[in-house]
């Protein structure tokens, strides 16, 4: 052999095992670059039963994902965790019950190694089906009421989050803190009202000023239309995203509030739409890229027959304060 190792390195490394030494893998990829070899990909699909290839299912619409700066975060998170990993992505949409269940006739059918879930909502069953047929799965978020004994996710501290937001409000002296909260059927927003709550409570500020959006720009819009109905004097609101913020900022501004002097908002993403805010706003940092990239690593580590424990990885937030308070 041109490397000076036998059959079975050769195919350890060209497959990505992790069972091979630094020196025989740089002599095996030196002898390859040498000769231009390019592996047959069905050929070896059809002795290792792998596709090289992993599926990002997300539940939500294709307007939404395109739309929202979280989305395009996780998804660039995720291509970077890949590169040089020798998967390539697959990018597939489920919301109702049929697409859900044609996507999983697919997903386990040997069409992929692994796949990657986010945007969760309720006790969705996916995940328990792909694992029971045998695929690697990696959740980017807690499911709601997850058992964290069986499943792997990836998550960023949202209640901490929220806490520190509402926190800063309360610091710049406001007291009547609304907050405008993501759906009830994803982890995210019940953690991020759970802190919006947790903060007041330490404050000793009433905490029943909230209403609720979908995370989206017109969700959070409305819910601000409502909260000004229902509490004239309201002098600050935190948004549990940040397209919600601007569509909470928006609905100040037409109803002739001044952001701060008159009502504070505090988002949650730090995303661009925060730096681009008038005024830019004050939002809590998710480390959304770092999400994706450590959903990658632990896919790519069970596809690879590597140990990964249950449970969640959660991931530190941080608040980054604007002229929106």
């Amino acid at each position: 052999m041109r490397a000076g190792v036998g059959r079975g390195t050769v195919s350890r490394v060209i497959n990505g095992s992790p069972k091979v030494s630094m020196g025989a893998r740089e002599a095996v990829l030196q002898a390859i670059d040498e000769l231009g070899y390019v592996p047959n990909r069905a050929a070896r699909t059809l002795v290792t039963r792998r596709t090289d290839t992993v599926a990002l299912v997300m539940s939500a619409s294709e307007e939404r994902v395109w739309d929202e700066p979280y989305f395009a975060g996780i998804i660039r998170g995720i291509s970077r965790g890949l590169t040089d990993t020798g998967f390539q992505l697959l990018l597939a949409f489920a919301q109702s019950r049929a697409e859900h269940d044609r996507l999983e006739r697919y997903l386990s059918g040997q069409h992929v190694d692994g796949v990657l879930l986010i945007s969760l909502h309720g006790d969705d069953p996916l995940p328990g089906h792909l694992e029971s047929q045998g695929v690697p799965t990696v959740l980017g978020g807690t499911p709601v009421g997850a058992d964290l004994s069986s499943v792997i996710c990836v998550d960023a501290d949202n209640r901490g989050g929220a806490r520190l937001a509402v926190a800063h409000l309360v610091e710049r002296g406001r007291l009547h803190i609304a907050t405008i909260a993501g759906p009830q059927d994803a982890q995210v927003g019940v953690d991020r009202l759970a802190g919006h709550q947790d903060a007041l409570a330490a404050a000793g500020l009433r905490g029943d000023l909230v209403a609720f959006g979908d995370f989206s720009e017109e969700t959070g819009a409305a819910a601000m239309r409502t909260l000004l109905e229902r509490e004239p004097k309201l002098d600050a609101v935190f948004a549990a995203s940040d397209p919600m913020a601007a569509g909470a900022m928006r609905v100040l501004r037409e109803a002739g509030r001044a952001i701060p002097s008159d009502v504070a908002v505090v988002g949650f993403d730090d995303s661009v739409t925060a730096r681009h805010a008038s005024p830019q706003l004050t939002s809590v940092h998710q480390p959304v890229e770092a999400m994706g990239r450590e959903m990658s690593r632990l896919l790519i580590a069970r596809i690879r027959g590597e140990e990964v424990e249950p449970g969640a990885v959660i991931l530190d937030t941080h608040l980054v304060v604007r002229e929106s308070s």
